[in-house]
């Protein structure tokens, strides 16, 4: 009885995969997604990526599978970084973020638009101390994306933004886009519109936070666009292709391809002392 239980239950689903499209619905069901990936674009002094099983030196045009691994640049230290779903992250000097997830579902190969993203993805990332620039592709529905602090979280639905961490604040700084900012402890967000900044801060030691909303400063505003040109820059250069790949994970890779020269012709570099004022 449990055989012939078993062996109706296995005809139901042959048919059920017949009905979706025969052996390819059934390969798909079967695969898993590809590994998502993260691509050097540039790198300045010494930064180093911890992946758990081992330490390496962040290198130009390298290529690392993120989701799990904590990323650190040392003092005078800058990377662009470019996500698999065409987030760039500009990283400034003496910054130290973990990757807690980064999730993506296989996508079209031969992709040619820079400006959508590939596939659905979810991401969060721990910024643990120093600031991240963020230029991100447009999401597409189903997509998530955030950042944590020590001091609360923000939902970002992109474009470009700042999140600048220290021992006493966090500032999110939104130039273009979306975004919903929440403190710690609290279950209610406040929604940014371009040209505000959030500042999170604590009022005493292990007081819950407080978010204070107000127009970027005009003197800070310059700096912010700055260091976020670059990571724009950044995402332009590298686009990801889905390629079949039978050791891979899914049997599918995902690889980056350049779109640019390796050495854009505008190059800087900002500190957080500038953009901070």
């Amino acid at each position: 009885m449990m055989f012939r239980d078993f062996r109706t239950s296995v005809c139901a689903l042959s048919i059920a995969l017949l009905l979706l499209g025969g052996s390819e619905a059934f390969a798909q069901a079967l695969k898993k997604n590809p590994t998502s990936k993260l691509y050097v674009a540039d790198a300045t002094g010494e930064s180093q990526i911890d992946s758990g099983d081992k330490i390496q030196a962040l290198a130009k045009n390298a290529v690392h599978s993120p989701e799990g691994s904590v990323i650190e640049t040392k003092s005078n230290s800058t990377d662009a970084l470019v996500l698999s779903n065409g987030t760039a992250l500009y990283v400034t000097p003496d910054t130290r973020f973990e990757v807690k997830k980064f999730l993506q579902e296989p996508f079209t190969p031969n992709r040619t638009d820079l400006d959508v993203e590939p596939s659905i993805s979810q991401t969060i990332i721990h910024l643990v101390r120093g600031a991240v620039g963020i230029c991100t592709s447009k999401l597409v529905a189903g997509s998530s994306m955030t950042y944590r602090t020590p001091h609360g979280s923000v939902s970002v639905r992109g474009r470009r933004l700042m999140i600048q961490t220290s021992e006493n604040e966090t500032r999110i700084s939104l130039l273009e886009g979306d975004v919903t900012v929440i403190a710690e402890g609290s279950e209610a967000g406040q929604s940014l519109q371009p040209g505000q900044q959030a500042i999170l801060r604590r009022a005493s030691l292990g007081s819950a936070p407080t978010v204070t909303i107000q127009p970027i400063p005009e003197a800070d505003a310059p700096k912010l666009d700055e260091a976020l040109a670059l990571a724009c820059i950044s995402r332009r250069t590298v686009l990801f292709e889905s390629v079949d790949n039978p050791a891979a994970d899914g049997g599918a890779d995902i690889v980056p391809v350049q779109t640019s020269p390796a050495q854009p012709q505008t190059e800087f570099t900002v500190s957080p002392a500038r953009i901070n004022g």
